[in-house]
Formats: structure tokens, C-alpha cells, sequence
């Protein structure tokens, strides 16, 4: 594609031409004829690698201001939303040729997706999924980088899947991904938001700022038809029409929860008075929420109701309030419940099945909002009998310091808890105390597989760690 043409489509102004024959965005791995997208990040821009990329075989450049190279460059006011709607432009707008589903929000993004691709596949739609846990399209598989890829190799997946006949995708988009304008040229059929709750203010700075970020979703240049949660107080705020859904304020999509128990969920579900029963095969109040959002966007999408039915009937969701063992009749669960929000639901959603201890394994990320950090300490010791409190990714922080602010919120409520550092030795102690009745939550990390600790990725995953030491006993 020549540079000129993508000019055309991002609204930038060309300093030469160029034959463009994949873009990048690292210039490390910039290869001969390749566009290099230059753009500020949040620790580094890279404005300042424009020259590497020329000397590694760039054909162009694209960015916010003359880097002084001897290659074309593509001039864009906002680099960010330039680079994004080049690689659609690059891709020739795969997002125009299928029917794209968004789900935003604080807490239930990849359950209610996978919820969404469930209801799909029994519906026979060719469906591609897009979140935290990866990709799935035609058969393949995609290993998980980022809840919202970056724009070129979202663009790029999105191409593939258009290529092997998806019809319908559904993807997770973050509220990082809106504010940084990486789905900027899409136009979402349906947009689902699902909560919006405390997280993620290490980057927004406040709920305002992170609420806004979402609230870009749900605007016409971005959705065609919305679906939104009632009982949340942000729905109110937005101001195009949509479909709401709740279970304590009036709402156009409401459920009647039947019955209850560890196993999962009998309920009604009301679509605009059509009745649909489902046996949802997940715990939790919060899981309702999720399976009303799935299937009020299925109906907006013209799913049946058998197909919605069946689908809810038959979803698995790796790490999402997961029963993964048993052991000496108490049982082990797997949760990726990460913000105060999460472990708030998760513990009230397990506590009425619990007949003797209700423990809670947890810890909190690194270079990450801090400030939920007693937060969830306070809640773990308000609603949980006994805590282990651990490492969970701490990236470049200091675990012990992680756990030491953790602590500062649980001690204001109880004593009852041990901190240990090594997630693996937490979770044997965790394993040894149990006794007939007990429940064990172990949160934060869900179905990850690795666990990042200054800068490396150490293979790493809840379930899988759990059934070893099972085992070992």
C-alpha cells in the first residue's frame, strides 16, 4: 500500500512517497519497507527511535512532528488514533466487514464475552472472541498479550479471522484501550458495559477520568446500539439510547434467580417479556449480572432464544469463580477477582455455601493502583475468615512492601491472617489448613500462566500449582 493512500485515511500530510509493506511499532524489529509508528508512551517516546528505524530499512514514518530522517514521513495531529486507523486502512477495514461486539467495564469483560461466543457458536454463527485470555477463531488459538491487543495486531487478527470466515467477533475493549484510541476506527454493532468500579487509577488518576474513558465507547462515532447495566450509577450517565439490564432497578431485561448452589444457577431470564429459562453452570450473584449482559446483546444481535439458553447452558470460563478441587471435603476455588469490587463479589458469592471456614488467598499487582490496596484488605478481612496474603505480579515493586500496605487495610479489621511472600508456599499453607466444610478462594490471577516478576514471566498458574501440591500430599 502506498503511503499516500494511507494519508488519505488517517488525515495526515506525506513528505515523499513510499511502498508501505507491514507496519511496526518497535524499532528493534523494524524490517525493509515497513511503516515505523512513532507515538508518546507512557514511559518512552519513541519519536526518539525514528532514525533506528531508518537505518533497519523503514520505507516511512509515521508521527507527530518532523524526526528529521532522510525517509518519507506521515504528519498525524494524534499518533495514537493515526497509527490505529492506518492499520485498519493497511488491513483494508476488516472491522466493516464483520459484526463487532464491545464489552467495557471494571469487573466481568471476559466472562460476559465468553458468555457472548458460547451463545454465538449455538447459534451457528462463525464467532472469533478477542480478551484477556487470548484469542479463538476457525479452530485457532491465540496465546493472551493484552485485554485490547495494540492497534496493528489487533487490525492484523482482525483481518485473519475476516480471511477464515468469521462472521461475528466479540472482543474485551479496556478502558486503557479507549483512552490510548486503539479501536479508533470501529464502530462497534453492539456495545455491552458491565460495572464500574475502583481500578486502574495508577494511569487515570481518578474515577472520573477512568469512567470517561469508558463513556468514549457509548457515543455514535463508536457504537450502534448499546446495552447497559441499570443497577450501576454510571449507565446514567450515558446519553444515547440502550437496552438496560438489572436486577434491583427497573430495567427493560431482568432475571429471576430459581435456585442457587456452588454447581451454578436455575434462573428465568425476562428479554422484554420473552422468558428464557437457563441453568447457568457458574456460581454467583455476579454471574447473573454477567449472563443477563451476554444475552440481552445476543438478542440485539438476533439470537434466538434457544440458542441463548443453550449457550449459557454449555460456557467454561478459565479461572472465573472456578471450582478446581477438593480436598478433605473442603473446596478449592480459582478466581481472577483482582479490584476491591471483585473480591467483594467473589467472597459473597461463596460465603451462604460455606459450612466451616471461608479463606481467601490474595495479593495485588505491581506498578498498579495502590490505592486499592488496603481497600482489599479491609474487604478480604471484613468478609473472609482467614486470609493468606501473598505475591500476586509484582512487576518492579517490592512484594513485601505490596503485601505491607495490603496488611494496612486488614489489620484495621482483624488480625486473623499471615502474609506469606511466595505464592507457592502460600498456597500449600493455604492447602494445610483446611478442614471438612471449609472453602478456599485463591484470587487474582485466574487462568494466567505466568507471573511477572522484575521484568521476566515465570510460568505460573493457580490451578495447575494447586493440583501439584494435591498431588504431592
Amino acid at each position: 500500500m502506498k503511503l499516500s493512500e494511507l494519508a488519505k485515511e488517517v488525515r495526515g500530510k506525506c513528505s515523499g512517497e513510499a511502498e508501505i509493506g507491514s507496519l511496526a511499532t518497535d524499532s528493534r524489529v523494524v524490517g525493509k519497507g515497513d511503516l515505523f509508528c512513532c507515538f508518546c508512551g507512557t514511559h518512552t517516546d519513541s519519536h526518539a527511535f525514528a532514525q533506528m528505524a531508518e537505518e533497519r530499512g523503514a520505507a516511512a514514518v509515521l508521527a507527530e512532528h518532523d524526526t528529521g530522517v532522510g525517509i518519507p514521513q506521515l504528519i498525524v495531529p494524534d499518533a495514537r488514533e493515526g497509527m490505529a486507523r492506518a492499520a485498519a486502512a493497511f488491513y483494508r477495514h476488516p472491522e466493516r466487514d464483520l459484526h463487532m461486539i464491545g464489552v467495557t467495564g471494571t469487573n466481568g469483560k471476559t466472562t460476559v464475552t465468553h458468555m457472548l461466543f458460547s451463545i454465538l457458536t449455538e447459534a451457528g454463527r462463525r464467532a472469533g472472541l478477542i480478551g484477556t485470555l487470548g484469542a479463538k477463531y476457525d479452530h485457532a488459538v491465540v496465546p493472551p498479550a493484552l485485554t485490547t491487543p495494540d492497534p496493528v495486531a489487533l487490525f492484523s487478527l482482525l483481518s485473519e479471522m475476516r480471511r477464515t470466515g468469521t462472521d461475528t467477533v466479540v472482543m474485551e475493549v479496556s478502558a486503557h484501550a479507549l483512552a490510548l484510541k486503539k479501536v479508533a476506527p470501529i464502530c462497534f454493532d453492539v456495545a455491552v458495559f458491565t460495572n464500574l468500579t475502583q481500578d486502574h487509577l495508577d494511569f487515570f488518576g481518578d474515577m472520573q477520568s477512568y469512567g470517561a474513558a469508558k463513556a468514549a465507547l457509548f457515543t455514535r462515532a463508536h457504537c450502534r446500539d448499546a446495552v447497559l447495566n441499570a443497577d450501576d450509577a454510571f449507565s446514567r450517565t450515558v446519553e444515547m439510547p440502550a437496552a438496560t439490564y438489572g436486577l434491583e432497578c427497573p430495567a427493560d431485561n431482568f432475571a429471576l434467580i430459581e435456585e442457587e448452589s456452588l454447581e451454578g444457577t436455575h434462573m428465568l431470564l425476562n428479554l422484554e417479556d420473552d422468558l428464557i429459562e437457563v441453568r447457568l453452570p457458574m456460581a454467583g450473584r455476579h454471574n447473573v449480572y454477567n449472563a443477563l449482559a451476554a444475552a440481552v446483546c445476543a438478542r440485539r444481535m438476533g439470537v434466538s432464544s434457544d440458542a441463548i439458553a443453550r449457550g449459557l447452558a454449555k460456557v467454561n470460563v478459565e479461572g472465573r469463580l472456578e471450582r478446581v478441587a477438593a480436598c478433605g471435603g473442603a473446596d478449592i476455588f480459582v478466581d481472577f477477582a483482582h479490584t476491591p469490587d471483585g473480591i467483594l463479589r467473589s467472597l459473597e458469592a461463596l460465603r451462604p455455601y460455606c459450612k466451616g471456614r471461608l479463606i481467601l488467598l490474595f495479593g495485588c499487582g505491581g506498578n498498579r493502583d495502590r490505592a486499592k490496596r488496603p481497600i482489599m484488605g479491609e474487604i478480604a478481612a471484613s468478609h473472609a475468615d482467614f486470609a493468606v496474603i501473598t505475591s500476586d505480579n509484582p512487576r518492579f515493586e517490592d512484594p513485601a512492601a505490596i503485601i505491607a500496605e495490603i496488611e494496612e487495610g486488614y489489620r484495621k479489621i482483624s488480625s486473623h491472617y499471615v502474609a506469606i511472600e511466595e505464592r507457592e508456599e502460600a498456597t500449600k499453607y493455604a492447602l494445610g489448613m483446611l478442614s471438612r466444610g471449609d472453602i478456599l478462594l485463591v484470587a487474582g490471577k485466574g487462568g494466567e500462566e505466568e507471573q511477572e516478576i522484575m521484568g521476566i514471566k515465570y510460568s505460573y498458574n493457580d490451578k495447575t500449582m494447586i493440583k501439584s501440591l494435591l498431588e504431592k500430599d
